[in-house]
């Protein structure tokens, strides 16, 4: 299999960070011409965004934790030649379940079906993880 493939899942979950980015960027605009935002508080105060801001930058803030071991990982598999069709199927479920994890956060927030997709990404990231040590300990 064609080891640049794991690129593709790496660089889909970079484009869900800079999809979160922009949607911060809009919520914002749309809070502060609604005059939802306590323009004095902003600069220190979270609480001083309304929840639907808080949802987003709650989100973007997740974006730099459990990925940045995807990312680690993608490049460790392409580097040693482990991608193969597993790990690339587990490295798009990877994403998918991510991608779904941003928009259940970012809109109804109910928390167990976001949780659903945090434990459900976990176990895959654990399981791609799994992948690197195998192909590692086969060098």
């Amino acid at each position: 299999m064609d080891q640049h493939l794991i690129l593709w899942p790496l660089l889909a979950q970079m484009f869900l960070t800079l999809l979160m980015y922009g949607r911060l960027a809009m919520v914002k605009k749309r809070e502060f011409a609604a005059g939802n935002v306590d323009k004095v508080k902003t600069a220190l105060h979270e609480s001083a965004w309304p929840e639907s801001v808080i949802k987003v930058n709650n989100n973007l803030r997740n974006q730099f934790e459990t990925p940045i071991l995807f990312y680690i990982l993608c490049v460790l598999l392409w580097a040693l030649h482990g991608v193969d069709t597993a790990t690339m199927a587990i490295a798009c479920l990877y994403v998918v379940a991510r991608f779904a994890h941003a928009a259940i956060h970012t809109t109804s927030n109910i928390v167990k079906y976001r949780f659903l997709m945090f434990i459900t990404s976990m176990l895959l990231l654990t399981t791609l993880f799994g992948f690197a040590v195998k192909t590692l300990a086969a060098l």
